[in-house]
């Protein structure tokens, strides 16, 4: 059965290709597109969806911009990772179509109003638009389905030893979110520093020869160079990119992809050296309530197949 969904995103190379496979999935109706600061600048992020759904034709798709910043806390972003654009590596077309003046917020509410069927949220920024949103309209939680989204980690960070990007840049909105009541599927880096594409993998996409997939193979090869080797890594090791956001929207096409387990989950909502970091009750030690879906492992082949049936849709 089609979902209908809603991303939330923050673009961002791979949060480019979460958007991508939405369109292209037989599996979702995408419903519309909020946007956020994280991956960079909130009018950067903005923009940047506009020019994926340009490229990909599917401008009829609404945008809206949504947090300029986290709840609480200094922005911080990822152009380290993601470059001055957001979206560097690749030319992308301007969009044609005149930008929403309504926010991410009253988009989302107004959709979820109208809609005969519950909505699923798929987050691969920091979740600052989603917690406004569940402070906001408290009376349209029973019209979301499940909140997946891309962040937090088991084992150890990417931006701190214990905290990973999106959490650690708006961790009280993650708080929020996990504690809502709606169902909710993590994807941390336990599970996305496995979902990786290779040199080969670049390569088959820049063979299909459409414009996605000749946009995306220059965003591979940008994204390859901020890829880093995992901790002790044996000689001759070769790490792949690591595909993070698109598990989150994966896992909506098909669960059937990922190993999870249901477990408590907190966020680390101090300024202390661990701020950001989220907690998960692997070995159920706490004997509080299971409040999240915890992505753990993932199939290699079925999630690069999907890759390849993604860029292959748009020829």
């Amino acid at each position: 059965m089609t979902k209908k969904v809603i991303l939330d995103c923050d673009p961002g190379h791979d949060d480019a290709l979460a958007l991508l496979m939405a369109i292209a999935s037989n599996q979702i109706d995408l419903q519309a597109v909020t946007t956020s600061a994280g991956n960079q600048q909130p009018e950067k992020t903005f923009n940047n969806a506009r020019k994926l759904l340009s490229l990909a034709k599917t401008e009829f798709i609404p945008v809206a911009m949504g947090a300029r910043k986290p709840l609480l806390r200094d922005l911080i972003i990822a152009d380290d990772v993601h470059g001055k654009t957001g979206l560097d590596g690749a030319e992308l077309p301007e969009p044609t179509v005149s930008p929403l003046k309504t926010s991410a917020n009253d988009l989302m509410a107004k959709i979820l109003r109208e809609s005969n069927e519950k909505i699923t949220f798929v987050v691969t920024g920091p979740m600052t638009n989603m917690a406004i949103f569940l402070l906001s309209h408290p009376e349209l939680k029973n019209k979301i389905e499940a909140i997946s989204y891309m962040g937090g980690a088991c084992f150890g960070g990417n931006i701190t030893p214990q905290a990973e990007f999106n959490i650690y840049v708006d961790p009280e909105a993650a708080q929020i979110v996990v504690d809502s009541g709606v169902p909710v599927y993590m994807f941390g880096l336990d599970v996305t520093l496995k979902a990786q594409l290779f040199e080969k993998d670049i390569q088959r996409i820049s063979e299909i020869g459409n414009p996605v997939a000749d946009v995306m193979t220059g965003l591979l090869k940008f994204f390859n160079l901020t890829t880093t080797q995992p901790f002790m890594a044996s000689e001759g090791h070769v790490e792949g990119i690591h595909m993070h956001d698109p598990c989150a929207m994966a896992y909506i096409i098909d669960p059937s992809m990922f190993t999870m387990l249901k477990k408590h989950v907190e966020i680390d909502t101090s300024y202390s050296i661990s701020a950001g970091s989220t907690v998960v009750d692997y070995d159920e030690v706490l004997g509080k309530e299971k409040n999240v879906e915890v992505g753990f492992d993932i199939d290699l082949d079925k999630f690069n197949s999907l890759v390849m049936e993604t860029m292959k849709y748009f020829s």
